[in-house]
């Protein structure tokens, strides 16, 4: 099965608006024209790289791409002229469509002539292709293959579910796999979409009043400086459902959100590009029942990504790849026909189909997975392996820490020594006392330093290596 099988069934919706970018919108019908007629002059390149922003014309070009046979890759419009052009390198003979070039992918022409459109429906051709962000290493090419997109949809959705009424709020850029998943999982479910090209928590909160926005995703450090706009009038009563996930959200920021959007129901979903979106999900009930509840495990949930989702196994494993009991943390493993675990060409997937996700996590006895970090950021100490994300939580339980990263830097007696980068105020002593009760000795800073912000790729994930490479440096 081929992902453009949606422009058609998509295209049962009619003449009501599909895709929405300030005043202008496009039907179901209108982007399927868009599309075949881009396809025309896509299926003369090896692939179409997009490097701009969300508007009309991104899903015009992914489609249009895809009725060419040919693998759409979406760029980090951001990077820097060096970093670009190493990627643009990779993709010798592509088309190139930058801001400047849109204009014409939604130009109201005459239709194509249907007997000249191609219509590829192999499922194992390669769609998509995106870089991941290379938050510690190089951007790799993650390959989604039709049916690996296709997995996620049927698995997870059900065709035309979506009252006429409802439209999704989609600020994440369209180089991430959230804003590829949001096109398709939005069309399929016959919802509206409404793109923001830039993201500003008052023109977030006036799009959700304006388009009476129903189902919205965001990533944390969104979610953040939205709630800090708001009091608890919010005043968005047709916000149903909001989505967060792309990296760990600090509890005090959730359950602010909670609070000043009391009937939204929430949505963690964790995946990642190369599981072709989420594999976990934290719903609505889960988060009512844990902010409700006394129980402190239950309530501790809210700091999970929920259990998986339909067609998903996940493992936990030790580092000799034995799997360990619910409660124990390992690294993270995943299946199911969806994930793809595969860069240009070479597939990281094991004999058996599991994908290693590089994560440190663990399933309690219910099924609900904790993720608590990168195993590449696990910090040695004097023999010790320790998990930032566990110091990182402790500290932004600290009033006056809004932030927190926890990393290692080398030490001549202990191999690393660990060093806390925080946003916010408050005295180091205290601090470092704060972590010592509730951790131990060892789990506590030797330093902290303070910061007025924490380096982050435009989708909310910590730049580690940055500050690492930093505070090295500067023998901090």
């Amino acid at each position: 099965m081929n992902i453009g099988m949606i422009l058609d069934m998509a295209a049962s919706a009619g003449s009501r608006p599909l895709i929405t970018v300030g005043d202008r919108s496009l039907t179901a019908v209108e982007l399927r024209d868009h599309a075949r007629r881009a396809a025309l002059r896509f299926r003369e390149y090896p692939a179409v790289l997009y490097l701009a922003t969300s508007n009309l014309a991104y899903p015009v070009a992914l489609f249009g791409a895809v009725l060419a046979g040919v693998p759409f890759v979406p760029l980090n419009y951001r990077l820097g002229g060096q970093q670009l052009d190493a990627l643009l390198e990779r993709h010798p003979g592509a088309l190139v469509l930058r801001q400047d070039d849109l204009a014409a992918l939604v130009a109201d022409d005459v239709p194509p002539d249907m007997e000249q459109i191609p219509t590829p429906w192999d499922g194992d051709a390669v769609a998509v292709i995106i870089y991941t962000s290379g938050t510690t290493s190089e951007p790799k090419a993650a390959m989604l293959r039709h049916r690996h997109l296709m997995a996620y949809l049927l698995n997870t959705l059900e065709f035309g579910a979506a009252a006429e009424t409802d439209a999704s709020l989609v600020s994440v850029p369209p180089y991430h796999i959230a804003g590829l998943t949001n096109l398709l999982s939005n069309l399929y479910s016959g919802r509206r979409v409404v793109y923001l090209s830039t993201f500003d928590a008052a023109d977030w909160l006036d799009t959700v009043r304006r388009e009476r926005i129903t189902h919205a995703m965001l990533v944390p450090t969104m979610l953040a400086r939205i709630v800090a706009e708001v009091d608890e009038d919010t005043n968005t009563p047709t916000l149903t459902s909001l989505a967060y996930g792309g990296s760990r959200t600090p509890r005090p920021v959730l359950e602010h959100a909670l609070r000043v959007f009391p009937d939204a129901g929430f949505v963690n979903a964790y995946g990642l590009t190369e599981t072709a979106s989420s594999v976990a999900v934290l719903g609505p009930d889960d988060h009512r029942a844990a902010a409700a509840s006394a129980d402190p495990a239950e309530r501790n949930r809210l700091g999970s990504v929920g259990r998986p989702l339909p067609g998903i196994e996940i493992e936990i494993r030790s580092e000799t790849g034995e799997p360990v009991a619910a409660g124990e943390a390992g690294l993270v493993f995943v299946r199911g026909d969806q994930i793809s675990g595969e860069y240009g060409g070479r597939s990281a997937l094991d004999p058996a189909g599991w994908f290693p996700t590089r994560d440190l996590g663990r399933l309690d006895a219910d099924g609900y997975l904790f993720i608590e970090g990168r195993a590449d950021d696990t910090i040695i100490r004097g023999g010790e392996n320790i998990a930032p994300a566990e110091i990182e939580d402790v500290l932004l339980e600290y009033p006056g820490i809004t932030e927190a990263a926890v990393i290692g830097v080398p030490d001549p007696e202990w191999g690393q020594r660990l060093v806390a980068v925080v946003v916010g105020t408050g005295a180091v002593a205290e601090i470092k006392q704060w972590v010592k009760d509730r951790l131990r000795s060892s789990k506590t800073p030797d330093t902290i330093v303070f910061r007025a912000e924490l380096p982050k790729t435009e989708t909310g994930k910590l730049l580690r290596r940055n500050l690492v490479a930093e505070l090295e440096s500067t023998d901090a």
